[in-house]
This record gives C-alpha cells, sequence and structure tokens, in this order.
C-alpha cells in the first residue's frame, strides 16, 4: 500500500548534503564535524539524514530535544547524541538509560547533576554573550568544571558556547571567542570536545581557533546559509507540487477566500494541493511557482492545503511544479516572506512525504 496519496512531496538529495558536509570538513582540518539534526534535520528528515550520514561513517550529532534524541536512539544504538536544549532534573532517568549526553545549560541543573548518583553523560554550556542558555560567570564555570571531573558516575564530555553574532559585528564575536579562551586556559584538565562555532562561524572564524576540537554544522549541512563568507555549497531540499486542475476564469470570476483576485480578461487557473497546513504559508501570497523551466505567478489567498497560479495555455492537469529548490531558491522564497531560509525549510510540514535520492551534483 503506497503512503503517499497527494501529489506534493520534498526531494532531498543526499549527495548534495555529504558534498556540504566534506567541505565543511576541509575547512576545519583534523577538527570533528558535529551535525546538528534537530527540528527533524531542519525540516528534511531526521532519521533519514542520520541514517545515510552513518553509512558515511559520522558517529556524532546534536539535537535541540529529549524527545528527538530518544527518537535517534531508538534507530542509532551507538553514535553519541547530544541534547543542546534543556533537560529537566525528572528526565535525566532517560537520558542515562539511552545513553545520550545532555547539556548543564544552567546553574541550577548543575547542582542537579551533581547531586544524581548514576551514568550520565553532560556538556556544559557556557554563556559567553548570547543571553539564552549557560552559565555567565567564567569563575562559576571553572568551578563547575572541577566539580563534574570529579564526580564519581557523571562524565564531563564537553565544554561549549554559542555565538549571537558572526558576520555583522566581528568585534562581539571576538570578545565572545576570547572569553571562552580564557576560560579553556584557565581549566587544568580540559573535556575532551570543546566547540564553539556554528554553521557560519565554522567558515569564518573556525581556522584561528586553536583550542577547539569540535564545529557543530547545522543550517549549511543543508546547503545554505546567512553568511555571505560562506562558501558555494549545494542545496539539498526542493518542493514539489502538481497541477491538479484547471479553471477558465472568466471577467467577473474570482479564485480563493475573500474572492480578491479577479481576472478582467479570461484567465487559465491552476489549483495546487499545498498550502499553509504544509508550511507553505500565506504569506507566500503573490509568490510564484517553476514550471516546465517556467516562472508563473501565484493568485489568490493560500488556503489550508492548495493555492492558486495563474497559467497559459503550455500548462497542462498533471504537469510538475517546484516550488522552490530550482529556478526559485529558498532564500528568494525566504525574501518574499522577509524572514530567513531556517525558517522556509523547518515550517515544511511532516504531512509532506520526503522522497530521497543520491544524485549527481556539479
Amino acid at each position: 500500500m503506497k503512503d503517499n496519496y497527494r501529489k506534493t512531496w520534498i526531494e532531498v538529495d543526499l549527495t548534495a548534503l555529504y558534498k556540504n558536509y566534506q567541505i565543511a570538513q576541509k575547512a576545519i582540518g583534523d577538527k570533528k564535524i558535529i551535525p546538528v539534526v534537530k527540528a527533524n534535520a531542519y525540516g528534511h528528515g531526521m532519521i533519514e539524514v542520520m541514517r545515510f550520514l552513518v553509512e558515511k561513517g559520522v558517529s556524532i550529532c546534536a539535537v535541540s530535544l529529549l524527545e528527538e534524541a530518544v527518537s535517534l536512539r531508538e534507530h542509532f544504538k551507538d553514535i553519541k547524541i547530544l541534547i543542546l536544549g534543556v533537560v529537566s532534573e525528572d528526565d535525566f532517568d532517560v537520558v542515562s538509560n539511552h545513553k545520550l549526553d545532555m547539556t548543564i545549560n544552567n546553574l541550577a541543573t548543575l547542582k542537579a547533576v551533581l547531586k544524581y548518583d548514576q551514568k550520565l553523560n553532560c556538556h556544559l554550556k557556557v554563556d559567553t554573550g548570547m543571553a539564552r542558555y549557560g552559565i555567565l560567570d567564567p569563575k562559576e564555570v571553572v568551578k563547575a568544571v572541577n566539580k563534574l571531573q570529579k564526580h564519581p558516575t557523571v562524565k564531563l564530555e564537553g565544554i561549549y558556547t554559542h555565538l549571537a553574532i558572526v558576520d555583522e559585528n566581528e568585534a562581539y564575536a571576538d570578545r565572545q571567542l576570547e572569553k571562552m579562551r580564557k576560560i579553556i586556559q584557565s581549566l587544568t584538565v580540559k573535556p575532551p570536545m570543546i566547540h564553539i562555532s556554528n554553521s557560519s562561524a565554522t567558515f569564518m572564524h573556525e581556522h584561528k581557533l586553536d583550542f577547539t576540537t569540535h564545529v557543530r554544522l547545522g543550517i549549511s549541512l543543508y546547503g545554505l546559509s546567512l553568511n555571505p563568507y560562506t562558501p558555494i555549497l549545494y542545496p539539498v531540499m526542493k518542493l514539489k507540487t502538481t497541477i491538479v486542475q484547471i479553471r477558465l476564469l472568466k471577467p467577473g470570476d474570482c479564485v480563493g477566500y475573500g474572492a480578491n483576485y479577479c481576472p478582467i480578461k479570461p484567465e487559465n487557473i491552476g489549483v495546487l494541493p499545498l498550502g499553509y497546513a504544509d508550511g507553505f504559508l500565506r504569506r507566500n501570497k503573490d509568490g510564484k511557482v517553476e514550471i516546465n523551466g517556467k516562472i508563473y505567478q501565484l493568485v489568490g489567498r493560500i488556503c489550508m492545503e492548495a493555492c492558486f497560479v495563474k497559467l497559459d495555455d503550455e500548462v497542462k492537469v498533471g504537469d510538475s511544479v517546484t516550488v522552490f529548490g530550482g529556478l526559485i531558491e529558498i532564500d528568494e522564497i525566504a525574501r518574499h516572506n522577509q524572514t530567513i531560509n531556517y525558517e522556509i525549510v523547518t515550517t515544511m510540514s511532516s504531512r509532506i512525504q520526503r522522497r530521497y535520492f543520491r544524485g549527481e551534483t556539479k
């Protein structure tokens, strides 16, 4: 039995994804990459992406939620899985039983971890200027490292921070990096993993960091970036759909909720089975799509699971439509939506089937 009946799908090019991984690896030399697969691998499919990377020899990844980590552990028994987000004291047993790595994000969690009497792998998060998660006072960080390293059952696997800004304010980024450098230098025994760089910093700052061991590769693994200094990457995701109906509208006819698009001359209007419940949000109104190598205009309002496109006589029912990932790039969709490429890919609903292939990239 088929598991997908609607003619809307996402194509994920795993070969392109691995080429992006290799580009990052070349940039950091002998250091190691922690692929970040949170938010369903930024919308690309967490399990399938990790299955492919494990096949390529990758043995570590990072997620945001404990739920994500548990799901991964069900499929991958031996890889290291780091939880970047907050873990409640009530859930330490889940982390321990599934042999996961959790993050100590604040002093309250540190206190709870130090009282824990079972095996527990931890990373310590330092707040160097993001003001989101992490321990702020460098002296408290050093004390925490010393206490954790003496604990009989808790193992300090790593220490890390997160940069608030990379390319727009290098002075601020440099202050964060220097704060972390001083903390690492003050440690008598350094944890085995020290990581700072996200995707942008991997290409812009990591080459000058002589005290780190890993980078966390997120959005650039999927061929996207917000940093103009990032090298050319390979697009990984395409959103595809199909013309399922064509109506000839005459003057006086209107299309969609609100009847706010009413042609003044006869027009062919195609229906696409894609809408805001799929993550193709209402603000995509007046956007564009690609059909048979040409660009066509969306019209009317985006419905929950349908939208409309103005057509010429060349387009037929059943023709494939590329919403993004072809002539129309994800960054163009993001600009139209007045947002960032992260939001476009991560909001793609699980209702849309992911189709994985290993394409040939130029």
